[in-house]
């Protein structure tokens, strides 16, 4: 039985298969569903879990290279949400770019986990490293 880290076999089964350079996705509660991708939903209520919460439990155990979010994620969120969601990235090459460009890097992408963040534009594509 496992004690400590990520608990869920589902995502760790989905992290156990990607490799260098493949991506996954961690998204929020209104991101658009990917029937060609493996989906692991977390969502529970509103904000639980966050983007935040997943991505600190993923980063224990997995290299992150790169990362890339929607530009409009800085236009609609206040300065603390976007700190905090740099302090998350810290060490990260982050790429911000147009939500219609991100996107269309999702169907490239091992994996999407959902959660049930309500921050805008939280979604973002994680490269392995």
């Amino acid at each position: 039985m496992l004690i400590r880290g990520i608990l869920n076999p589902h995502v760790l089964s989905l992290l156990a298969r990607v490799r260098h350079t493949n991506t996954l996705v961690i998204a929020d509660r209104g991101f658009p569903f990917w029937p060609q991708i493996e989906t692991v939903d977390l969502s529970l209520v509103d904000g639980v879990p966050t983007v935040l919460q997943v991505l600190a439990a993923v980063r224990a155990n997995f290299v992150v290279t790169d990362a890339y979010m929607a530009g409009e994620f800085l236009q609609h969120n206040q300065p603390a949400t976007r700190r905090a969601f740099a302090r998350a990235l810290a060490g990260v090459k982050l790429a911000h770019e147009p939500h219609v460009e991100f996107k269309q890097r999702v169907p490239g992408a091992i994996g999407l986990i959902r959660t049930g963040d309500t921050v805008q534009y939280a979604n973002m594509i994680l490269v392995s490293g």
